[in-house]
């Protein structure tokens, strides 16, 4: 697109300086007087200078707007962009608060396992005690 924006503004400086030179030879080979002559050849460069200042404001204008619809899109790209992180942020934090509710499940149960299985394992070792103080006695 850049390139043929290029193309255009050296085909229009093209035309512009060509119409320029073919004038003012124009007006160099016609039969005229030199004051008729430096009248129109100072018409026809006020008329080109216009044209060249309109063009020049056009260019400005057309610059303009492309500096304002790159910062509309940018601004737009940015607050997508922000939500979308958001988004990805409340998500976060869910995972992670389901994943510290799981943790603390297993935990208080893996602590009652282990609570069980200690009593179990302390009734094991009070019997097996028992027995064996109980068979020395015995003997």
């Amino acid at each position: 697109m850049s390139h043929d924006n290029g193309q255009g503004k050296g085909f229009l400086l093209g035309l512009l300086a060509g119409s320029i030179v073919g004038s003012a030879v124009a007006l160099l080979y016609a039969p005229k007087s030199g004051k008729e002559l430096r009248g129109e050849l100072k018409d026809k460069s006020d008329d080109f200078f216009e044209d060249a200042e309109n063009y020049i404001e056009n260019a400005r204008d057309k610059a303009q707007e492309l500096i304002n619809d790159g910062k509309k899109k940018s601004e737009k790209l940015v607050a997508e962009a922000k939500e979308k992180v958001d988004s990805l942020l409340e998500e976060a934090e869910t995972i992670l608060d389901d994943a510290k509710v799981k943790a603390e499940s297993a935990v208080e149960s893996s602590k009652k396992v282990v609570n069980e299985k200690g009593s179990k394992f302390k009734s094991a070792v009070k019997a097996g005690v028992d027995s064996y103080k109980k068979e020395k006695e015995d003997k």
